[in-house]
């Protein structure tokens, strides 16, 4: 059984992202403990807020440079992965930056911002993170600010213009969406990172 701990950014998303593992009989710990998060197997990066509020938080705990020297699979969530690019227009704030990629507002052609709600995903063919998960599968998603299609992007959405649903590079993993609000397209999900990554 993997060591999973959900690395605490003293977000508010951090138990639902832990009952999404509970409903799948996997074990995983909200931990904020450097040793816990630099023995596991698996992490996971939640956030919700601002990228400025989360990078102080980070900060804070002395984290950055654990997160940025992991080894292991990491799955940053929502913020989580606005967070592993370099940038973010939010506050023009630096990031984690182990994702060469900058984030920025949603350009939704006049459509109401935040993006919230279920829309569509189109991922890379034979993709291990969407194993088992039918192309063009519904995600839910609460987000004002996005990560263009880049080298690093495994999975697109479109709202009222393309953004990046997923990316990848090395052992870093994010999703824009929220994998524990998305049903079983989202449990399949994590279900595969703890699997397959």
């Amino acid at each position: 059984m993997s060591n999973i701990t959900i690395i605490n950014t003293g977000c508010a998303n951090l138990s639902s992202v832990k009952f999404a593992f509970d409903r799948l009989n996997i074990q995983a710990e909200i931990s904020r403990d450097l040793d816990k998060i630099k023995s596991a197997d698996k992490l996971l990066l939640p956030g919700v807020g601002t990228a400025a509020a989360a990078m102080q938080i980070l900060q804070d705990r002395r984290l950055i440079d654990t997160i940025r020297n992991a080894t292991q699979p990491m799955l940053g969530i929502c913020l989580g992965m606005q967070l592993m690019t370099a940038f973010s227009t939010e506050g023009n704030v630096e990031t984690l930056n182990v994702i060469p990629a900058r984030t920025e507002h949603l350009q939704a052609q006049g459509l109401p911002l935040p993006h919230m709600g279920w829309n569509n995903v189109h991922y890379q063919p034979n993709h291990p993170l969407f194993d088992g998960i039918e192309q063009g599968s519904h995600f839910y998603f609460v987000h004002s600010y996005a990560v263009r299609p880049n080298e690093c992007t495994i999975a697109t959405c479109d709202y009222g213009s393309p953004f990046s649903a997923a990316i990848a590079r090395d052992n870093f993993y994010g999703v824009q969406f929220h994998p524990e609000r998305s049903g079983k397209n989202g449990a399949k999900l994590l279900r595969n990172f703890v699997e397959n990554v």
